[in-house]
C-alpha cells in the first residue's frame, strides 16, 4: 500500500498486470508524447465479463490523466476521480435498456467542453454495448475525431469485443479486462471492512464479479434474495411452491423497486413541471401547457423504461445465482474437484447430484439460460420465470 494509506493506480491493478502497463504507459506519453507517442490515444473501449472491473480500469486510466502526484493515483485530483467528484472526469452510467440519440447528444456536448482544472477532460460511458445504431453512428465522428483534449472510454460487458458497435470498436484502442481473482476479490472486500469469511463467500458467490461481491458483504436485501433463489432448487419437488416462490420474488423485486425510485422520479417530475411553467396562466399559455404535458410524458416513459431494465437486471443477477448451484451440483455428480460457487449451500447442491442425473442437470442450467435469453427479449418476468420452473421441473423428473 502505499505510504499515505490511498492505493496508487499500479497497485489498484496489481491482480490485472497488462491493463496497469496500458494504462501507465498511457499516462506517461500523455505526460510526455515524446516517450511513447503510440501508447497515448483519445478514444478507448474497455471490455470484459461482468464484473471484470472494467470500471475500476477506467476511473484508473481518467485519475492517471488528471493526477498531479506521485505515486500515480494518490493525489487529492486523482482521489476525487475515485470518489466521482472530478469537475473534469464524467462517468456516464445509463439507466435505459438502449442508449438513444438524446443520451448521445449530451455525451457529445460534455466531450466538447475544455477542461477546467486538469490537462485533460474525460467522458466514461458505461454500457456502451446497449448503444442502439443510430446512436453509435452519432457517436462515430466525435470518438473519432474528439476533442484535442478530450478522452473518451466506452466500456462493454462482453468477453468478446466483437459484441461491441464494429464501426465504434475500430476507431477506439481496446483494452480487455479480465476477471479479478477470487484472492483480489477478497483482499479488496476485507480491505473495505468485510471479515475474510464473508469476503471469501462473496468472492465466490458472485462469480468473482467485484460489483455483485460488494452488494453482498453490505446488503442485507441482497443476501436475502441470493437465498430465496438459491432455495427455489428445494422447491422444485413440492408441488406448486416452486412457482409460488418465484411468483413472490419476481413481485418483490418489482415492488422494490419501484418504491426505491418513487421519490426520485416524482422530484423529477415536480422539477420539470416547475421549469416547464405548469400552472401558468394567460395568452399562450394552454399552448405551451399541451407542449408540457407531452415532455412530462416523454419523462415517465423514461421512468419506466428504466424500471423495467433494473427489474429485468436483478432478476438476471438471480438466475447468474441459480445456475450456480446447478453447476455445483454437476460439479459434485461428475467429481470434478473444482471450487464450489455457493460453498454454504453444498448440502443442497449435494442433493441434486444424488438425485438428477448429470445430463439432466444441464438440461437444468439451459432452463435457467434460456430465461435469462427470455427476460432479454422483453418478455414478461412471471411468464419466463414460471416457464423456467416447469422445465427445471421435468428435467427433474418431477410428474
Amino acid at each position: 500500500m502505499s505510504s499515505n494509506e490511498f492505493p496508487s493506480i499500479a497497485e489498484r491493478l496489481a491482480d490485472a498486470p497488462e491493463v496497469r502497463r496500458v494504462i501507465l504507459d498511457a499516462a506517461a506519453a500523455a505526460r510526455d508524447p515524446r516517450r511513447s507517442p503510440s501508447a497515448m490515444t483519445h478514444s478507448w473501449v474497455f471490455t470484459g465479463p461482468p464484473g471484470s472491473g472494467r470500471s475500476v480500469a477506467a476511473l484508473c486510466l481518467a485519475a492517471a490523466l488528471v493526477c498531479d502526484g506521485e505515486p500515480l493515483g494518490t493525489s487529492e485530483a486523482a482521489r476525487t476521480v475515485f470518489r466521482g467528484s472530478h469537475t473534469d472526469v464524467v462517468h456516464i452510467v445509463p439507466e435505459e435498456l438502449s442508449i438513444g440519440v438524446d443520451t448521445v447528444r449530451s455525451i457529445i456536448e460534455d466531450a466538447s467542453r475544455m477542461p477546467t482544472v486538469a490537462p485533460w477532460r474525460v467522458l466514461i460511458m458505461e454500457d456502451a454495448d446497449r448503444l442502439t445504431e443510430s446512436a453509435a453512428n452519432a457517436l462515430l465522428k466525435t470518438v473519432e475525431e474528439p476533442p484535442e483534449r478530450t478522452v473518451i472510454i466506452l466500456c462493454a460487458p462482453s468477453v468478446d469485443p466483437e459484441d461491441f458497435s464494429v464501426t465504434l470498436r475500430s476507431r477506439c484502442r481496446h483494452v480487455y479486462v479480465p476477471t479479478p481473482s477470487l484472492r483480489e476479490i477478497t483482499r479488496i472486500l476485507v480491505s473495505e471492512g468485510a471479515t475474510e469469511a464473508d469476503a471469501a463467500l462473496a468472492a465466490a458467490a458472485s462469480a468473482r464479479h467485484i460489483g455483485r461481491a460488494r452488494r453482498l458483504v453490505r446488503s442485507p436485501e441482497a443476501q436475502q434474495r441470493r437465498a430465496q433463489i438459491l432455495g427455489l432448487a428445494e422447491l422444485i419437488n413440492h408441488g406448486d411452491q416452486a412457482f409460488r416462490a418465484v411468483s413472490s420474488l419476481v413481485k418483490a423485486v418489482e415492488q422494490e423497486t419501484k418504491e426505491a425510485y418513487e421519490e426520485s422520479n416524482a422530484a423529477e417530475i415536480a422539477a420539470l413541471s416547475t421549469a416547464l411553467g405548469m400552472g401558468a396562466k394567460g395568452r399562450g399559455a394552454q399552448k405551451a401547457l399541451r407542449g408540457a404535458a407531452s415532455q412530462i410524458r416523454e419523462l415517465e416513459k423514461q421512468h419506466k423504461k428504466q424500471e423495467t431494465r433494473r427489474i429485468r437486471d436483478i432478476l438476471d443477477l438471480s438466475l447468474v445465482d441459480l445456475a450456480g448451484l446447478y453447476r455445483d451440483a454437476l460439479m459434485l455428480s461428475t467429481r470434478a474437484g473444482v471450487d464450489l460457487t455457493h460453498p454454504d449451500f453444498q448440502g443442497l447442491a449435494g442433493e441434486i447430484a444424488a438425485a438428477v442425473p448429470a445430463p439432466k442437470i444441464v438440461e437444468c442450467v439451459d432452463a435457467i439460460s434460456r430465461c435469462r435469453e427470455q427476460l432479454a427479449q422483453n418478455v414478461r418476468p412471471a411468464v419466463a420465470m414460471d416457464a423456467m420452473v416447469g422445465r427445471i421441473r421435468l428435467a427433474s423428473g418431477v410428474r
